[in-house]
């Protein structure tokens, strides 16, 4: 089943949505005012992941290299805190909490994504193949 651009774009900030506000029940540190504040947060965050995340990805590669990967956990962790502090309404206790409920919601969103007939969740190959 393929889907139209526009479409797509409201599969994802429907599951980033879903994600947000699971997390805030989950996480004590997590908090949003009302629907409209969890609305423009997802749709926030949505913007920042496929627009400064990737920007912020190669200014620190050295550190991301060095660091395994791990230190992308740190610049999902940044962005959550960056939204919380554009969006009125949107509360987090800290870093810590911004760090673990990023990973949360990667995670949940995947979940998610693996439900949804026609999508195609994003996975990293490892190359290891065999061929008999």
């Amino acid at each position: 089943m393929t889907h139209t651009p526009f479409i797509d774009f409201l599969i994802n900030w429907g599951i980033m949505s879903l994600s947000l506000w699971v997390a805030s029940y989950l996480f004590n540190g997590l908090k949003f005012s009302d629907k409209s504040s969890l609305l423009i947060a997802a749709l926030l965050l949505g913007f920042f992941n496929a627009v400064l995340r990737p920007v912020m990805i190669v200014l620190t590669l050295p550190l991301t290299l060095v660091t395994f990967g791990f230190f992308l956990l740190v610049i999902n962790a940044l962005i959550i805190q960056l939204v919380a502090a554009l969006v009125k309404g949107f509360k987090v206790s800290g870093f810590w909490t911004a760090f673990f409920v990023s990973i949360f919601i990667a995670a949940f969103a995947f979940f998610i994504e693996l439900m949804i007939p026609g999508s195609t969740p994003v996975v990293i190959p490892t190359g290891n193949t065999i061929s008999i």
